[in-house]
């Protein structure tokens, strides 16, 4: 077996989602199974490169992992003739400059989303990177979980007929950080900082409404900030000037209607942290990140509307699982390898900087709404 390496160089592994799902759960995982299998006797390694600010951080992650390259100077790093992909999952606010150098140093590029605080700075991104020739994508991971993966099988299979309505509910508690330790880091709650729950939701709703349903034609939401104060990590007090709940309606390509809530301040009675409802003339199906379940035409009961009488119907015992009939990876490595792939064979890849343009698109389409009350439409972006 040949292996040919690929040398990556990953900013921001020091952050909950760097660390964890990227460099622990994907290219960390993919070389614990002995790499990608490209056929024909030869197979990709992956070398990861840390990068960040705090290098006692990286030189712990490294020791622990058994890596021994990390920098905190990304200017020498992308000066690395031997470096083939720059990847990003710092804060957004720090993601274009450092995008725009790798560019410039010929990396190919893969970054997390959103790939900027606005639609501009996005599309310059995309456009660069077409100039320079160089291979890019952006992270889409939910299309890739098994839950989404089986709600497009339904789709694929003809399962809905006429789909009508998409209805999403996304959201948990996050602790204001008072008297438990918040979830998240308080970044997210300040605009200043680049954080706000539609500028991180938003574009994952664009890409899966997008990739499941059809392209977006327009926008209406409400956007707030339901907790004004919280506390940060050394446990002072500070303002949420961020958002941290919206309630968006998408106008789809095709007729169909999505409503999505999304929520850092609602407690959770769902399956899973979040769901997605669609139904269509010959049936309907719950999907969450693992599990869906549908109910087909030929199965729904009749409901009857009697508030005088107490429900005497399980509704939730009335609806079919859809079994996993595959093995499922997680999303995030099933991703890197197609990426991965993509660079070095050349196999097709549809979730570039484009793609991830439409979604910072949506977003700042979103605040727009809510800022004036109206609905937007949401136009289609070329180069």
């Amino acid at each position: 077996m040949t292996r040919r390496t690929v040398r990556i160089a990953m900013n921001g592994v020091t952050g909950r989602m760097g660390y964890r799902q990227h460099l622990l759960r994907s290219v960390l995982a993919i070389r614990e199974q002995g790499g990608v299998d490209l056929g024909g006797g030869e197979v990709l390694w992956p070398e990861p490169v840390l990068i960040g600010r705090r290098d006692h951080a990286l030189r712990e992650i490294a020791e622990r992992h058994g890596l021994t390259e990390w920098s905190t100077d990304l200017d020498a790093v992308l000066d690395d003739d031997t470096i083939d992909i720059y990847f990003d999952a710092q804060v957004t606010s720090a993601r274009v400059d450092a995008i725009k150098k790798a560019i410039d140093a010929g990396k190919h590029i893969y970054t997390e989303k959103p790939t900027a605080t606005d639609l501009e700075g996005a599309l310059e991104l995309a456009r660069l990177a077409r100039t320079a020739g160089i291979k890019h994508g952006v992270v889409q991971d939910k299309i890739f979980l098994p839950g989404l993966l089986k709600l497009k099988r339904l789709i694929d299979g003809g399962f809905f007929g006429d789909i009508l309505s998409v209805r999403g509910e996304f959201g948990y508690w996050v602790f204001e950080g008072d008297w438990q330790d918040a979830q998240r880091p308080s970044w997210n709650y300040r605009a200043e900082d680049g954080g706000g729950i539609v500028v991180d939701m938003f574009p994952h709703w664009e890409y899966v409404l997008h990739e499941l349903f059809g392209r977006v034609l327009s926008v209406q939401a409400h956007v707030t900030t339901h907790i004004p104060q919280r506390w940060d990590e050394q446990g002072k007090p500070y303002a949420a000037t961020a958002d941290d709940a919206a309630y968006g309606i998408f106008e789809l390509e095709g007729g169909a209607v999505a409503q999505i809530n999304s929520s850092w301040a609602v407690r959770v009675n769902r399956d899973e942290l979040v769901e997605f409802q669609v139904d269509g003339t010959h049936g309907s199906a719950v999907a969450g990140l693992r599990n869906c379940r549908v109910q087909h035409r030929s199965a729904t009961p009749k409901p009857v509307w009697n508030p005088d009488l107490p429900v005497t119907e399980s509704f939730r015992d009335q609806w079919q699982e859809v079994p996993d009939n595959a093995e499922f990876d997680n999303g995030f490595k099933a991703q890197w390898e197609l990426f991965l792939r993509h660079v070095v064979l050349d196999e097709p890849y549809q979730w570039d900087l484009l793609a991830g343009a439409r979604g910072v698109q949506l977003a700042e389409l979103g605040l727009r709404s809510s800022a004036e009350g109206r609905r937007f439409d949401v136009p289609e972006l070329t180069l």
